[in-house]
This record gives structure tokens, C-alpha cells and sequence, in this order.
């Protein structure tokens, strides 16, 4: 399934209305060969007269990042992040990053399994050979919007994408994961496709880059993550009944997850939000 545009959401951004006051954020559809891979890209501008730190449960997506952090310019291929990513942000700097569908990078990178770059950062030029300099400064010169747009959709469409009958099908059961709260077992998704579990956690490792019960959990958080933001404004949340919903056993297990992937407990976390 292919996105109609760039989503809309904060999802996975812990504390988004802290960030989106410190930042210009914004995101932006790809050429449309690039849509059936691609989530969008997102463009981060900042002029800070103090350090922030923002933080990030990751999704479970590839992102080809270019970056000016002051005076220094560099692209990186980020593979999956498996914790928390927290980046300190100060002085003046710009980031224009492509976000892969779950996915999606396989067919620009075919020679290697997506499990590859699972939890590593690496040079731009290891992933892609020739993406040097040059890429990187034509991508973060430009002071549009559009110029950058249209900068990394010629970057990306000179690499790529290789057919991959594989990659779609491992795009859309992460689809079917991320939309249906009913698929809450490894087995489950398995059947939908007539595979077994072993074959599904192969086609995951080689396209997606992590295990199907991985991102089955980290939707999870993000759904919890996002419920915990809004509960000022609807209200006291209800978590062991969110805990029954997303698929938990009881409302220890969401706890857990919780607490292990943002740092704090889903309550805590909640009245933060809403301190003035």
C-alpha cells in the first residue's frame, strides 16, 4: 500500500510539541517512481542559542541522512535504531533525511540483507560508492524546500530501485502490522502469507531488518507512546485497558516495554506532558 502523502503524525517523536517549538520540521513526498519505498522525506532547520536534546523510539525503517552540524557537512545510511536515539542539537544546523518504508531500502541496496545496517550508522559512500561530497552538498545547499526535493530525488532514482518481489511483500505484512491491532503473534502474520515462522523471520532479516515480533512491540510503543501525549487533553488514560487493546497479557507487560524503551514509566511520562 502506498501512501497517499507524507504522514501527518508526531508518532515515535517523544515530547514532539517541545521539539516542534525549538525546530522547523517539516516533511515532504518523493518523485512518484519513489513513493512505493519511500515514507516521505523530513527536513529539520535550527538556530539555537542553547543546546536540546531531542529524542526518538525509532521506527522500524532504513534513513539515509544528510547533515550540517555548523561548519561540518557528511551523509549517513542509519540503520535501525534498537534503543532510544537522542541527538543533541546547538548553534545552527540543517538535516534532510529520506525514511524508508519498512522495506523499502532493500531494492536501492540489493547486495546486502537489510539486517546489515540494523543499529549502525555508516558514510554514505559505504552503501552507496560514489556518494561523496558532492551528494552531500547538493542535497543541503539549496535553501527551498523544493530544491532539496527534487536533490534527493535524483540522488535516490541514480540508484535505483532494483525489482524486488520480496521487499514488496515484506512492505505490505509491515503494513498489516502496523494497521491491524489484531496481528499480535509471529504465527499470525506467518499465516496471512501461507509461510511458516522461519521463512517470515528470513524475509524480515534479508528486507526489513529486524524480526517481525519486533515490530510488532515497537508499534506498540508508539501507539502507547502517542495515547500518552494526548491524555492531557482526553483525559486520564486508561492503561491496562490500552494494554488489552494493543495485545499485552496484562498492564505490567506494557509497563515494561514502555519503561525499557523511553526511559521513563508510561504514567510518568504522561504527567510530564502535561506540566505547563
Amino acid at each position: 500500500m502506498t501512501a497517499s502523502g507524507p504522514r501527518r503524525d508526531t508518532r515515535g517523536i517523544v515530547d514532539a510539541a517541545e521539539l516542534l517549538t525549538r525546530v522547523r520540521f517539516r516533511r515532504h513526498g518523493p518523485a512518484p517512481e519513489l513513493r512505493p519505498y519511500l515514507e516521505h522525506y523530513w527536513f529539520i532547520d535550527w538556530d539555537l542559542s542553547e543546546p536540546y536534546a531531542s529524542h526518538v523510539v525509532p521506527h522500524p525503517s532504513v534513513n539515509v541522512v544528510f547533515q550540517r552540524y555548523g561548519e561540518d557537512s557528511s551523509g549517513e545510511v542509519s540503520g535501525i535504531g534498537l534503543e532510544l536515539f537522542t541527538k543533541k542539537l546547538m548553534g545552527v544546523g540543517r538535516v534532510c533525511g529520506v525514511q524508508f518504508r519498512p522495506g523499502g531500502f532493500r531494492p536501492f541496496a540489493p547486495g546486502r540483507p537489510v539486517s546489515a545496517w540494523t543499529g549502525r550508522r555508516v558514510p554514505l559512500d559505504e552503501v552507496f560508492a560514489g556518494a561523496g561530497d558532492a551528494s552531500v552538498a547538493a542535497v543541503l545547499t539549496p535553501e527551498p524546500d523544493h530544491a532539496r526535493v527534487a536533490a534527493l530525488d535524483a540522488f535516490l532514482l541514480a540508484r535505483g530501485p532494483e525489482p524486488d518481489p520480496q521487499a514488496v511483500q515484506a512492505m505490505a505484512l509491515v503494513d498489516l502490522v502496523r494497521t491491524d491491532r489484531t496481528i499480535r503473534r509471529v504465527s499470525q502474520l506467518a499465516r496471512t502469507e501461507g509461510l511458516s515462522s522461519r521463512s517470515l523471520q528470513r524475509l524480515f532479516s534479508n528486507c526489513v531488518g529486524v524480526g517481525p515480533k519486533w515490530v510488532i512491540l515497537r508499534y506498540r510503543i508508539h501507539e502507547a507512546l502517542e495515547r500518552a501525549e494526548s491524555a492531557e487533553s482526553q483525559g486520564a488514560l486508561d492503561w491496562a485497558g490500552l494494554a488489552a487493546e494493543l495485545g499485552y497479557s496484562d498492564q505490567a507487560h506494557l509497563v515494561r516495554d514502555f519503561t525499557a524503551t523511553v526511559g521513563v514509566p508510561p504514567t510518568a511520562y504522561a504527567r510530564r506532558m502535561s506540566e505547563p
